[in-house]
């Protein structure tokens, strides 16, 4: 691999839910933003760029689609090159291509050469920057992970408060081609976001843990897939993808036509687009709130049902906001859209992650954003079809939350219906301990049985020699007087012999007593 450090998320390093992690949460929170609030941030030069090559709004509205279409439809590459070769070379290649892009675009001559530059090669960039975070953010953080996708998932209102004012400056100051520059300038940021995602790595083992890991390596590993399609066997993954397709045909049309529906109101212009502020404004404290409460132990667990309820509720907002009549109605509309619409933002990848885990959300998200990108394509141009049709907004706010709404009992109803809940099993690693436990108790219970087997005649022969040797300890010190009461007649006629012999017994006694710790008093030899 030539020096490059893989990330694999099979690892199994457990998540640190800190420390360098809230560094990589700053990457994502910046990836995040550039990638959701640039294509809209770049509309800022459609005025210009129309002027420029003589073209109509249609031609260059292509620039944002094709920018979003990009950021969604190469999911799939970027899972390949994700598992080939890791997220941060991917994150650092792709800063360098989002930059090349806009750099490319300011030297434009027609819109078509805008199309493969900002439109492509940028949209390609972001996308290598994007989905890589999100995978970064997922193996660092595991009990704070819904909150850590909340406030990375705020980078996108964030960015888009301050990308927007800051493109109209470029415009009025330096023209498109310059404001283009400056922007592809910027976007080299992406290059040190990702060289902040560093790899997990599992801590110094002792010697004997790297002989066991060492033996353990030695035997043959089956190679990971680049594209892991085995995904689709998993029903909660369906169910998702499902109902995220729908949801997508409805989710972006609102923040879209709701300038134009409050000027067609008859609003003044920068009356109309405060609008847009006002739903950014909220959006920046609904995700990471929402996060807050996704992380919670009694709602966690149900974070499926409650993104269908964020769902409902967005959707709901769409329907009721399509009965707006005046611009102070439109005020309360894109409050709660905002809102609900900060809860769908933080909770859709939580959800996925939740469902497919660690080890294969590189390819899920991938495979998801495939099939999101064909719905982004159709949802916003079916809307204006819709519009030019009937002239009327409130069929199009009508259609944009029906769909919302459908996707939330979809995703609702198939969960309860066809995902069984499985019996709780006790934690792993409390069973490797009890198993352990158990392995203990029964070699100690062997050890005695065994000793008890094998040296049966050994054990239970100490035992009787040592009351032996008591016993011959107590009565030798009697047996040998006796001994010498019988040799009395015989010493009596030789008397130094008595003498020799009441010396013996002296020794006798001191012996007796040191054996059995009493004195034993010899009988008279007088």
């Amino acid at each position: 691999m030539g020096g490059v450090a893989l990330d694999d998320g099979g690892s199994g390093v457990k998540a640190p839910d800190g420390g360098w992690g809230w560094a990589v949460l700053f990457g994502c929170f910046v990836i995040t933003g550039f990638s959701y609030a640039f294509p809209k941030a770049v509309s800022v030069f459609f005025k210009e760029l129309i002027r420029e090559f003589d073209v109509g709004y249609s031609d260059t509205a292509w620039i944002s689609s094709i920018l979003l279409a990009m950021l969604y439809g190469s999911g799939p590459l970027c899972s390949v090159l994700v598992n080939r070769f890791g997220c941060r070379p991917v994150m650092m290649v792709g800063g360098l291509f989002a930059s090349l892009g806009m750099i490319l675009a300011s030297f434009a001559t027609s819109i078509i050469h805008i199309y493969l530059s900002t439109g492509v090669i940028t949209g390609l960039g972001l996308a290598l920057n994007f989905q890589p975070s999100l995978i970064m953010l997922n193996r660092y953080f595991s009990e704070k992970r819904p909150l850590a996708n909340g406030l990375a998932a705020a980078g996108s209102p964030v960015a888009l408060c301050c990308l927007s004012p800051l493109g109209q400056a470029l415009q009025y100051v330096y023209g498109w081609r310059g404001g283009f520059l400056i922007l592809g300038g910027m976007l080299l940021n992406c290059c040190a976001c990702g060289a902040l995602m560093r790899p997990l790595t599992a801590p110094k083992k002792s010697e004997e843990d790297q002989e066991a890991t060492k033996a353990v390596d030695e035997k043959p590993k089956p190679k990971p897939k680049l594209l892991d399609f085995s995904v689709f066997k998993d029903r909660g993954f369906l169910i998702y993808t499902v109902a995220a397709a729908i949801m997508v045909l409805g989710l972006f049309v609102p923040p879209v036509f709701v300038v134009s529906y409050a000027k067609e109101m008859g609003n003044e212009d920068t009356k109309s687009a405060l609008l847009l502020t006002i739903l950014g404004f909220i959006d920046i404290f609904a995700r990471p709130t929402c996060g807050i409460i996704a992380g919670m132990k009694w709602v966690r667990p149900r974070c499926v049902y409650f993104f269908s309820f964020a769902m409902i509720f967005n959707g709901t907002t769409d329907i009721i906001g399509s009965l707006s009549k005046d611009y102070s109605a439109l005020v309360v509309f894109c409050i709660f859209f905002g809102i609900s619409y900060g809860m769908v933002g933080a909770l859709q990848f939580e959800v996925l992650m939740a469902i497919v885990g660690t080890e294969k959300f590189s390819s899920a998200i991938g495979l998801v954003l495939l099939v999101e990108a064909i719905a982004v394509l159709v949802g916003p141009p079916g809307a204006g079809r819709l519009l030019d049709a009937t002239k009327v907004y409130m069929y199009v706010f009508l259609l944009a939350g029906c769909e919302v709404v459908l996707s939330a009992l979809v995703l609702c109803i198939c969960n309860l219906l066809f995902i069984r809940k499985k019996p709780e099993q006790s934690d792993p690693s409390a069973k490797m301990e009890m198993a352990v436990t158990e392995t203990e108790m029964e070699q100690l219970n062997k050890v005695p049985q065994d000793d008890h087997e094998d040296g049966d005649g050994r054990i239970e022969a100490e035992p009787e020699k040592i009351e032996q040797s008591t016993h011959e300890t107590s009565e030798k010190p009697e047996v040998e007087p006796q001994k010498q009461s019988t040799k009395e007649p015989e010493a009596s006629k030789d008397e130094p012999s008595v003498k020799e012999d009441s010396v013996d017994l002296e020794k006798v006694s001191k012996e007796a007593t040191k054996a059995n710790g009493c004195v034993v008093e010899p009988e008279s030899s007088l």
